[in-house]
């Protein structure tokens, strides 16, 4: 099974379009699959609509009172993937406002199937890029890839801010009983979960790969949630949280850590 996460605040003009993509994609591979939204106290008509989808589609939506911000919906969405996936699923994780187009969903799972347990849609590989995004945001992304290269480096990753991600169900299940309420420790600092998730699988030595990907930024009909500056905190913050386990908490996951890849990587099937 395939099961898909994904996040969403006041994305009722983009939720029609996703899911028939999404329907097409999974019709055409014959994948068995499942939706996960989290619904992250949308303001709009959101929540109506994915009612509306709900006999139609395998879709199961989490809800939220209030907003909670996108870390805590993540970990929801995760948390939830996690139970209801068996050894051999997939979970992938997109974003809700149409600019993650599931089409890229096969190549994905092949590289998973070919061994891979993380694989990030990239911008930076070659035939990959975007379209619609302002020279000054593309330039800050960029930069911001680049620094995350120098501290946390994977070979043969570029990407590390994108959420368009493919992961091992088993990786996930695993990495959630290491890092239990700490899988995603940092609060109100904007998108950094997305690499914050990223630098603890790299902690557990997953293998990590990347398949070229076009951003499609100009599909976005909702606002940017993105506040650069507060983003560009939480990364400084990473860098001095994650560049060296300080702290008891932090040898505390990596002895369990080796203590899981001295015996079998269950999540790599050898």
């Amino acid at each position: 099974m395939i099961c898909v996460i994904l996040p969403a605040y006041n994305e009722e003009s983009s939720i029609d379009s996703l899911l028939n993509k999404i329907e097409q994609v999974m019709k055409e591979n014959q994948y068995d699959y499942k939706i996960v939204f989290v619904n992250d106290g949308s303001q709009d008509k959101t929540a109506g609509v994915l009612s509306s989808y709900l006999d139609k589609m395998p879709i199961e939506v989490i809800s939220h009172k209030v907003n909670r911000g996108l870390w805590e919906t993540i970990r929801n969405g995760f948390e939830r993937a996690a139970e209801i996936c068996q050894p051999g699923d997939i979970i992938v994780r997109m974003d809700c406002d149409d600019t993650h187009d599931p089409k890229y969903i096969p190549s994905m799972v092949e590289r998973i199937n070919e061994g891979f347990d993380v694989v990030i849609a990239s911008r930076f590989q070659k035939g990959g890029g975007s379209s619609g995004v302002s020279v000054y945001r593309g330039l800050l992304s960029r930069v911001a890839n680049l620094v995350m290269k120098v501290f946390f480096p994977v070979k043969g990753v570029w990407e590390y801010s994108c959420g368009y991600r493919a992961y091992r169900a088993e990786l996930v299940q695993d990495a959630l009983n290491i890092f239990e309420n700490t899988f995603i420790d940092l609060r109100g600092l904007g998108f950094t979960c997305t690499l914050e998730k990223l630098i603890k699988f790299r902690m557990m030595k997953a293998k990590i790969g990347e398949i070229p990907f076009e951003l499609k930024y100009n599909l976005k009909r909702s606002p940017s949630k993105m506040i650069s500056s507060i983003t560009t905190l939480g990364y400084l913050v990473l860098i001095l949280k994650y560049i060296y386990p300080w702290g008891d908490t932090a040898k505390g996951w990596l002895r369990q850590i080796n203590e899981l890849n001295k015996g079998k990587n269950h999540w790599r099937g050898n």
